[in-house]
């Protein structure tokens, strides 16, 4: 059948428009196929270009296409082998770099002495109650074997002929005397709830019986001058050179609002300064300053002690057969700085009764380089002031870190915490019923950090990112006084013989005494420095040097292949299409 299409005076059959179809379309294939065949040859006239002209080593050969198949195979072969090298060992530094970003090293100059404080002192007494009239006054022995008959009995303590002044002292003695050996489930013992302060408080041997003598700085003077009350796990102690509680603690926990105002003594030293382990000394700070410092080594540039005990005062079964102070010395991480809370049962040195003991102190101080800070606290493993805010303290510390979530864990496990711990005023404060219980919480939590540490590091996690529960990493800069020690008798009766003082065991029947002098052994200590291991610099440093050595590559090998695979392969593709 014969069909025309007719428009105008223009008349065309069906097969004339197929036709014209067809050759549309293979014209249009074969422009594709022009177009495929000018950007392949583009590519390619590119490839070869780059090659002969590139710094990387290996390349050119492989696009010399007169060279032998089995030596470009060759040389494909050794280039996949160093791209290989240079991914294993930039892989390497790459994890040195995130995991061991900060190393501990001596820093370039020695620091005096004047930079850093004299280190605190913390002074208790191993008499917890004077005995005032011994064989005629109930002794924490005859109470504590009384109650422990007691409890084996009938579960039942009612002690006879027994003051309610007695009990009281009685019930926090249990607290502050050798607590290991009460037996666990003892049932509360009867009466109101105690301040263990204010009984403390009233126990509390006179200050200047016990504290004779006492010389800071070749100074002499009243020791009540030099030292405030400090509650501790042992007790009221005294320390030297400590910051007051009401800069330590924050406003709303009971040390602040009590120990800030009784455990301090009006007298001490108003020089305060702005101080900071992080900044240290102010440059236009006095020479005298709070937390006080000194400007050279030496016995005569320290403090200096006569202290003092009675053998008719002393209760053996308290303390033990033991006369005598404990002096815990203010240091970081394992004892305590002026701005760490002292825990005495944790590091201190015994002063025995008859000795005159000499403290040469050693400091080992860790500063930080400005360049770590903005690292995270994980990988350079420790904390800035600012970064890790504790509940109880406006100062963070490891030791005051350690002993919030001591207090913490405590509240948890027996529903009330120690009375030394610090706490908020609503926290409830562990009777006698739960002496055991807040010992072995102590035990446990030791025992759940070292586990869970242990169980991190088998499981291969990153060890230096490991965060134990408590969170209490070391601060970033921290002050430890390292201590060498030394002793000897002091016979203080044949000292009052040779000075004809035939009066003073008159006044003070019973005494006997100890001397004790602390100072810094030498005037310059050298400090250590945390700082970089590999910063980005080393990283892009090391990760060159590893391309340079496999591959002769580098920034401006890579600015060649970016320029030879784009502008130049443009430049390729424009005259092939002009051609």
């Amino acid at each position: 059948m014969f069909v025309r299409a007719t428009k105008g005076k223009d008349t065309m059959t069906i097969s004339d428009l197929e036709l014209d179809s067809s050759k549309s379309i293979d014209l249009t294939n074969r422009r594709k196929e022009k177009a495929g065949s000018v950007a392949c040859e583009g590519l390619i006239t590119t490839y070869h270009e780059y090659c002969r002209n590139t710094s990387i080593h290996g390349v050119q050969y492989l696009g010399e296409w007169e060279r032998p198949f089995r030596e470009r195979i060759f040389w494909l072969f050794v280039f996949l082998i160093s791209i290989y090298g240079c991914s294993t060992l930039i892989q390497s530094a790459y994890t040195k770099w995130t995991e061991t970003p900060v190393i501990v090293s001596f820093a370039e100059k020695s620091t005096p002495v004047w930079n850093i404080p004299f280190p605190a002192v913390t002074v208790c007494s191993e008499t917890k109650r004077v005995l005032k009239q011994k064989g005629k006054e109930t002794t924490y022995a005859d109470l504590y074997s009384q109650f422990s008959e007691d409890m084996r009995a009938s579960r039942v303590f009612r002690p006879e002929n027994v003051s309610a002044v007695e009990m009281e002292e009685f019930r926090t003695l249990l607290h502050v005397c050798n607590t290991q050996i009460i037996e666990e489930d003892i049932p509360l013992i009867a009466g109101d709830d105690l301040d263990y302060f204010d009984v403390l408080q009233r126990m509390l041997p006179q200050f200047d019986r016990y504290f004779f003598y006492c010389r800071w700085l070749s100074r002499f003077g009243e020791c009540e001058t030099f030292f405030r009350k400090t509650l501790t796990e042992e007790g009221i102690c005294y320390t030297f050179n400590g910051l007051r509680a009401t800069e330590i603690y924050r406003d709303d926990t009971y040390q602040y609002q009590h120990s800030g105002e009784r455990l301090e003594m009006e007298n001490i030293s108003s020089q305060h300064t702005p101080w900071t382990l992080e900044t240290g000394y102010a440059l236009d700070s006095n020479v005298e300053t709070f937390p006080a410092r000194v400007l050279s080594a030496g016995a005569r540039s320290g403090i200096f002690l006569v202290l003092q005990s009675f053998k008719q005062e002393v209760d053996y079964a308290c303390r033990g057969p033991v006369q005598g102070f404990k002096v815990g010395k203010d240091e970081t991480v394992l004892l305590h700085a002026p701005d760490d809370v002292p825990q005495v049962s944790k590091q201190f040195v015994r002063i025995p009764m008859g000795k005159e003991v000499l403290i040469a102190v050693k400091p080992n101080m860790i500063t930080m380089s400005s360049g770590i800070a903005e690292y995270h606290p994980i990988r350079r493993q420790c904390f800035l002031s600012h970064e890790r805010s504790l509940r109880f303290f406006k100062v963070y510390t490891e030791s005051n870190c350690q002993l919030e979530c001591l207090a913490n864990f405590t509240l948890t496990k027996c529903g009330c915490v120690k009375f030394s711990m610090p706490r908020t005023m609503d926290m409830p404060v562990c009777g006698e019923d739960k002496i055991t219980c807040y010992d072995r919480a102590e035990r446990e939590l030791l025992v759940r950090e070292f586990k869970r540490v242990r169980a991190l590091n088998a499981a291969r996690e990153n060890s230096r990112g490991v965060e134990s529960a408590c969170n209490c990493m070391p601060a970033c800069t921290s002050l430890v006084y390292n201590t060498e020690i030394s002793q000897a008798n002091f016979d203080l009766e044949e000292m009052l013989v040779a000075d004809g003082d035939t009066e003073f065991l008159k006044e003070y029947p019973g005494s006997q005494m100890s001397r004790l002098s602390i100072y810094f052994k030498q005037s310059q200590f050298i400090t250590s420095k945390r700082s970089e291991l590999y910063g980005m610099t080393e990283f892009l440093a090391n990760c060159g040097g590893i391309f340079g050595l496999f591959m002769g590559f580098s920034i401006l090998s890579l600015v060649e292949m970016i320029y030879h695979f784009t502008l130049r392969l443009f430049t390729n593709l424009k005259r092939l299409v002009k051609g």
